[in-house]
């Protein structure tokens, strides 16, 4: 039942408006807010490239899936693509690269650096529309479209619910995935930078790097804890803060030390009903990898835009509260 709480809360959290199409021939599929539009210039190939590096993906994933399961009967098909699980420029380029190469009439794609820019300009040029989903790099693109968290305010938000936990005061210790990786950067920068203005009584260990891995982030509150015993509070950027969660457990300091992060996944929400975890922030991934998906097909069919060229995501802070 709280999964499917939570799965509801963060269909409800994206912000994208309700629109009228024209020529509508469905209902938008379940989890989604876009429907299909009638498909009259045949068999249609999208290209959907997304990383595997925690349980983050596991909802892009599936929402890459139930868009190839919806559009499957308009003649359309959402080809996953994994782009393993290092998250780099360099993969990202690769995979559009190959899939230019077998010719996909579109492309989904996670593009989260910079350097990822050219490529995507390169397929928009070739007329293969390219569109950006949850996390893309600082560099203006070319791209049909980008749906998404607002990565600094996500980051101001949660450096609010920090502030207000640690009373203004204390250690607060930040992990980040990837010091490459814009999102990554502005989510850190978001809470950071209001903390440092508005809670000078506030000290920031760190930041350290744990690339998206949660026994990265396990073994970096260790040694946090070890050099700053006197630490109340640590803020993960990206993926794997349920690593962070379980250290806290296993030093048994739950209670004293809490951990706040990203993404609403089952390893962090056990942690948030047993305490650990004191704050998580969601990003609607699954509606994220569905709706894009249609977007791009209605754009390849009929040449429907989408309806902007930034589509927020206005995430849900969930609480031990909410976990009860």
């Amino acid at each position: 039942m709280l999964l499917k709480k939570i799965r509801m809360i963060a269909m409800a959290a994206v912000a994208v408006t309700a629109v009228a199409f024209p020529a509508i021939a469905a209902e938008a599929p379940e989890g989604g807010s876009v429907a299909a539009v009638e498909n009259t210039k045949g068999p249609v190939r999208i290209a959907f490239l997304s990383f595997q590096n925690n349980p983050f993906w596991t909802p892009v994933t599936e929402g890459a899936k139930a868009a190839n399961d919806y559009l499957t009967k308009f003649d359309a098909t959402v080809d996953f693509v994994d782009l393993g699980d290092e998250l780099s420029a360099e993969a990202v380029v690769a995979g559009i690269e190959g899939a230019l190469a077998k010719k996909y009439d579109g492309i989904v794609v996670v593009p989260i650096f910079d350097g990822t820019a050219r490529i995507i300009n390169e397929a928009t040029d070739e007329g293969v529309p390219v569109f950006n989903i949850v996390a893309e790099g600082a560099t203006e693109s070319k791209r049909l479209a980008f749906i998404g968290q607002d990565a600094i305010s996500a980051g101001q938000q949660i450096g609010e619910y920090i502030a207000k936990k640690m009373d203004g005061k204390g250690k607060l210790g930040v992990i980040t995935g990837y010091f490459g990786a814009t999102q990554h950067t502005q989510r850190m920068n978001g809470a950071v930078d209001y903390l440092k203005a508005k809670f000078p009584d506030i000290q920031i260990v760190g930041p350290f790097e744990n690339k998206d891995k949660a026994e990265s982030a396990y073994s970096l509150v260790q040694d946090m804890m070890t050099a700053n015993p006197d630490l109340s509070m640590v803020y993960v950027t990206a993926g794997g803060p349920f690593g962070a969660a379980k250290a806290v457990k296993d030093l048994n300091l739950t209670g004293k030390v809490g951990v706040v992060g990203f993404d609403h996944t089952p390893d962090n929400m056990q942690y948030l009903k047993t305490g650990e975890m004191v704050g998580l922030l969601d990003q609607a991934p699954y509606q994220q990898a569905l709706d894009s998906s249609v977007m791009l097909y209605n754009y390849i069919v009929a040449g429907q835009e989408p309806p902007a060229k930034v589509i927020p995501v206005t995430g849900k802070l969930l609480t031990p509260d909410d976990a009860k």
